[in-house]
């Protein structure tokens, strides 16, 4: 991954950062997360019964505090009521929890991986991708949410949707010689009430992402152009592309 773009998420403003500088973003997440008592906005993961056993996993990181990326405890709760396995952690937690899926998947227990990430957590993803594939897991799904940082991808994943505001802090992610799959990237500027702090709380998008799980999971057709998310552009015109 090479962060070097960046959204404050509370100026509407662009700027600009090196590697190091993501790493110490991340070293002062883990630093104050630290200190949060345990509870249902902590850092450490958060797993959730399912309905049955499943050899699919979803891993969803919120962003740098975990006050801001609370669409994806929606999410999760709304895939959990499918019989879907889920963890959600803090974007810190990336590397860690790369090895977990890793260790499942060579003991057989997860043939399926899924990612989603919001703002940092989004800027994660393909650092993730990237470990997982060192370890020879593949990952068959990865869909971002406004990154804060410009992301590239190495490494494989079955499909990586990145959607992201055009008009705000979003940029689309960019592949590498050593990436292989499919990467989608969506402008989704125009879908209502759609921000920055919002976009994991919409529930246009929030659809979207289960559908695409869905699809991959259960083997469900994804509803792309239904009335209601026609703030869904695809294709050049619409600053969107699939490589």
């Amino acid at each position: 991954m090479n962060p070097n773009h960046s959204y404050t998420g509370f100026f509407a403003r662009r700027s600009f950062f090196s590697r190091a500088s993501w790493c110490r973003l991340q070293a002062i997440a883990i630093a104050v997360l630290l200190v949060i008592p345990i509870g249902a906005n902590s850092a450490h993961a958060v797993n959730g019964p399912t309905s049955g056993p499943s050899t699919a996993h979803v891993y969803l990181l919120r962003g740098v505090l975990n006050i801001f990326s609370l669409g994806l405890d929606d999410i999760a709760a709304k895939l959990r009521a499918q019989g879907v396995p889920v963890t959600v952690a803090n974007f810190a937690s990336w590397s860690s929890l790369a090895d977990e899926a890793a260790a499942g998947y060579r003991s057989g227990k997860l043939k399926t991986i899924i990612l989603v990430g919001h703002s940092s957590g989004a800027t994660a993803l393909p650092d993730m991708v990237a470990k997982l594939d060192e370890f020879g897991v593949p990952v068959k799904l990865a869909i971002g949410l406004d990154s804060v940082f410009r992301t590239s991808l190495n490494g494989r994943v079955g499909r990586y949707v990145n959607f992201y505001i055009a008009n705000g802090a979003g940029t689309p992610v960019e592949r590498t010689g050593r990436f292989q799959g499919t990467l989608e990237n969506v402008n989704v500027q125009n879908v209502p009430g759609v921000g920055h702090m919002s976009i994991d709380k919409n529930q246009i998008m929030q659809q979207r992402v289960i559908s695409e799980i869905d699809a991959v999971v259960f083997g469900r057709s994804v509803k792309k152009r239904q009335p209601a998310a026609a703030g869904l552009k695809h294709g050049a015109s619409a600053a969107a592309a699939r490589n």
